[in-house]
């Protein structure tokens, strides 16, 4: 299919950042750099592409692709080469432009470049790499790069662009080499997982250099990251949670993300979906990726063979904490900070704010609240000074039933959420008036 050469810089940004839309990039940036005299941007800690800092504040970055044009005929994809539909590709300064013109804007504060494969693998990452290398050394832009690379380009060409990015992504995309080969033929997993590979070597190799010669890590500082399709093949939860546990484990990835599969093309190969993109299911992954990266928790522990989903109306860490009663309560003024962890309505913030506090002196209710547990899901399994909040029946029906209470809530916003209805006197649905400062604080951190 023919490139639109002749489109100006206003009309390829319209195409191709909404061909950039299906990629997902929300994360911290991980990076630290502060911007200097004579440069522009910085890349500090706080955060990327809305994404929330520590202050709060939602923080943004320019998601485009370099191109939709693309070799490959992926049957999810809305840029397969099969689809009529307009092609363009920016070229190396027009994305110099569009970036420094919206950071001096204050509009980004940074960039995610992603692609199509332009002619070939090698002819599309070296575009990619004269893009990075003008910004940082002929417009001085040091803020931060979140660029994906394209699998089956050559080593070189990806260790090029590492030495200028950020963070680099390659996404898996199916989580079994069947599903590639159903769905996405000009894929394999040798050629995803190569690149990862040389990305994790590379990024150790920097952390050997600072040790030794005391030098700042210049490949990839930020790690890497990958992205699965959710619902496009019949693996279960069970199965991608392991997937992503392995990739944590031998590859040393930062992030697995998650994006519900959405039926952009007609294709016999692909589900039908008849409720709509699987955004519940989606949000369970995320959950149980959260319990694997900070709270201990391994996937043989959420899921098994015999029981492959998550539970759509409780979150897995309560999911798990009520199918495991034997070990609760737990009193915390004794439990060590792993025990605690595993808690309901505890998160490593004020899991260690308990740590350090009850150093001066036994804690009760009032204090946990403070320190931000949120206590209707935490009372049931914990006692202070060994006390339960309330009596509670040990009972793993009774537990469950009073915690899928707000949970059916909030599976009911998800599932309805692009249905916008006027609230009355006599609403039906019992929406709390305001949330608590523990819901707003758990919306910031992610503690669970």
């Amino acid at each position: 299919m023919l490139i639109q050469e002749q489109l100006s810089i206003k009309e390829k940004l319209e195409i191709l950042s909404d061909a950039a839309k299906y990629d997902v990039a929300c994360t911290s940036s991980g990076v630290d750099r502060r911007g200097k005299k004579g440069a522009v941007g910085n890349a500090s800690s706080c955060g990327i592409c809305h994404s929330f800092a520590a202050d709060g504040r939602c923080i943004s970055l320019l998601k485009i692709l370099f191109t939709n044009q693309c070799i490959h005929d992926c049957r999810y994809c809305i840029n397969r080469c099969s689809n009529d539909v307009v092609r363009t590709s920016f070229t190396p300064e027009e994305v110099c432009t569009l970036t420094m013109e919206f950071y001096r804007r204050n509009y980004i504060e940074g960039l995610f470049l992603s692609s199509g494969i332009l002619y070939s693998p090698d002819y599309t990452m070296e575009l990619i790499c004269r893009t990075l290398w003008k910004l940082r050394h002929e417009h001085h832009f040091r803020g931060y790069i979140h660029v994906k690379a394209i699998p089956g380009a050559s080593p070189i060409l990806i260790q090029q662009a590492g030495f200028l990015a950020d963070r680099m992504s390659i996404n898996l995309e199916l989580p079994t080499a069947e599903g590639l080969r159903l769905l996405a033929p000009g894929k394999t997993r040798e050629k995803i997982l190569a690149p990862m590979r040389q990305i994790q070597r590379g990024i150790e190799a920097g952390k050997h250099e600072i040790m030794a010669y005391r030098r700042n890590a210049s490949f990839v500082p930020a790690g890497q990251s990958t992205q699965m399709i959710v619902g496009a093949t019949p693996e279960s939860d069970y199965h991608m949670i392991s997937v992503a546990e392995a990739l944590y484990k031998n590859y040393g990835l930062k992030r697995v993300f998650y994006s519900a599969f959405v039926r952009v093309n007609d294709d016999s190969l692909l589900p039908a979906l008849p409720g709509g993109p699987p955004l519940l299911r989606e949000h369970r992954l995320y959950q149980a990726d959260w319990l694997l990266r900070y709270y201990g928790f391994e996937a043989k522990e959420l899921l098994s063979e015999s029981r492959p989903n998550f539970n759509v109306l409780m979150d897995p860490k309560c999911d798990w904490a009520v199918s495991h009663l034997e070990r609760f309560p737990v009193e915390v003024n004794q439990a060590d900070y792993y025990t605690l962890l595993r808690v309901p309505g505890m998160g490593v913030k004020s899991v260690r704010r308990i740590l350090a506090a009850r150093r001066s002196g036994s804690l009760d209710f009032a204090d946990l609240k403070k320190m931000g547990v949120v206590l209707k899901r935490a009372a049931y399994f914990i006692t202070c000074k060994g006390k339960m909040m309330y009596p509670v029946k040990m009972d793993q029906d009774a537990i469950t039933s009073q915690l899928i209470g707000e949970e059916r809530r909030n599976v009911w916003e998800m599932e309805h959420h692009d249905i916008y209805r006027q609230l009355s006197l006599f609403d039906d649905y019992h929406l709390n008036p305001s949330p608590e400062p523990s819901d707003i604080q758990m919306a910031v951190t992610g503690d669970m």
